[in-house]
């Protein structure tokens, strides 16, 4: 997949999506539903009723790409359902994409140094 250098924020959308719309009623959907930017960079994650399926959507600088996973057995993790959308660091994003169970994914906990006097 083509994916922009630098960080990557990933955006969920909660509510479950028509899995008809392409990239252009998906983008539509971004702007006007969770008022968001479809060409600021973010990737915006998308699942049909059955969770077995998601879209990925984002603007990779040249262009927009849609990418379409289904899982051949199982459905992937989602919260619950609701209007908006749920962040996801890269790590999450990564595993929820997979079929894994994303919010097992946490940042690793570093203990802050103590300075000697």
């Amino acid at each position: 997949m083509i994916i922009p250098p630098g960080p990557l924020k990933v955006l969920v959308a909660v509510k479950p999506v028509d899995f008809r719309k392409g990239m252009v009623g998906l983008a539509s959907l971004v702007q006007q539903e969770l008022q968001r930017d479809p060409f600021s960079g973010i990737m915006f994650v998308f699942r049909c009723k059955r969770a077995d399926r998601i879209k990925l959507l984002l603007w990779d600088g040249t262009g927009l790409v849609l990418v379409t996973k289904r899982l051949e057995t199982g459905t992937f993790r989602w919260p619950r359902f609701g209007d908006g959308v749920m962040s996801l660091t890269a790590a999450q994003a990564s595993a929820l994409i997979e079929g894994l169970d994303w919010a097992r994914v946490h940042a690793p906990r570093v203990a802050r140094p103590v300075m000697a006097l």
